[in-house]
């Protein structure tokens, strides 16, 4: 579509009758020599041009009133405007913090489909569905065994966030689980945040096995920064091996001194409901902006203009050298 900046220069357009009509013709008054018998004395003489005082012709004085429309146009900017364009602004940022330690290979997890799988394979499952339903959101993925490692920061392009989720294999970050670590690991990556909501999402299917940072003491630090930890027991509580067993009463510790939820998922019927239960929580929509794009074209009018400029200069040229048919010849 095309607009004008700044339209209200268009009320000038009149101006140059206004001026024709109130102000009067240029009179100038000269002393002279008056000859009676000029033209006598002139004949056989190249008496040129003399002062020539052009008539107001149609014409000309249409070409005039172009030049001026031209320039009006120039100082109104012209200008092209595209369809809207709009973009919505980051609602939450949701860290999910995903435990690969060794124990995440049991094959104790039911998956949709109701095949018995590892626990990390029906995690990612579920979490690749999850990450695709971000919309005014943005994601980010840790991973932790002997230590916490974001593989994924802050970001809305899921594709590559759910990409990275499925190179995800047990052990890759060794055989422990450090939760406490974790969590500080995701404090961390939100000092940086500027939304109000900050969800992490711990999921882990063992007790901690010796964090820097205690897991209580870090669920009470990232309370005072205003995360709020959902966590998400995978495990079996009553596993025969030490290491396989969740441990139900350190989660829920986490989850409610951040104000955040405890839930176990022992299939990923249980875990897809969970992601639906958190997304309701704290559903909330971005806010989106929308503008159009705008490209000027002051240019061309002003390119316009000093076309006509040209031409009719080159016309009196023309009709200059047309008028002195003997020039040039002997």
């Amino acid at each position: 579509m095309l607009e004008l900046a700044f339209p209200w220069v268009l009320v000038a357009l009149p101006l140059p009758l206004l001026v024709l009509w109130l102000a009067p013709p240029r009179r100038e008054v000269v002393e002279a020599i008056r000859f009676p018998f000029f033209e006598g004395a002139s004949a056989g003489l190249d008496k040129g041009e003399g002062a020539v005082v052009p008539a107001r012709s149609s014409p000309r004085m249409a070409f005039v009133w172009a030049l001026w429309a031209l320039v009006l146009l120039t100082l109104a900017r012209p200008q092209w405007v595209g369809e809207p364009v709009e973009r919505t602004e980051t609602a939450r940022d949701v860290m999910l913090a995903v435990d690969i330690s060794g124990s995440m290979r049991t094959r104790d997890f039911i998956g949709a489909d109701g095949i018995r799988g590892s626990r990390l394979d029906g995690v990612k499952s579920v979490l690749d569905g999850f990450i695709a339903d971000r919309r005014d959101d943005r994601v980010g993925l840790i991973v932790f065994g002997d230590a916490p490692y974001t593989l994924v920061p802050f970001t809305r392009d899921t594709a590559a966030a759910r990409t990275l989720l499925a190179t995800l294999e047990p052990g890759m970050a060794g055989q422990n689980t450090m939760l406490g670590d974790a969590i500080g690991l995701a404090i961390r990556s939100f000092e940086a945040s500027k939304v109000e909501s900050r969800i992490l999402i711990l999921l882990s299917d063992g007790s901690d096995t010796g964090s820097r940072m205690a897991p209580e003491s870090a669920a009470e630090i990232a309370s005072q920064n205003g995360v709020v930890i959902h966590t998400i027991a995978v495990g079996d509580p009553e596993a025969s091996g030490a290491d396989d067993k969740v441990d139900i009463a350190t989660l829920q510790t986490i989850a409610s001194a951040t104000g955040g939820g405890f839930n176990r998922a022992e299939d990923a019927a249980g875990l897809a409901a969970i992601y639906a239960r958190i997304d309701a929580a704290g559903a909330r929509q971005g806010a989106t902006t929308s503008w159009r794009p705008r490209t000027p074209l002051s240019a061309l009018p002003a390119a316009a203009f000093a076309a006509l400029v040209i031409l009719a200069r080159a016309a009196m040229l023309l009709t200059a050298r047309a008028r002195r048919p003997g020039e040039g010849t002997s």
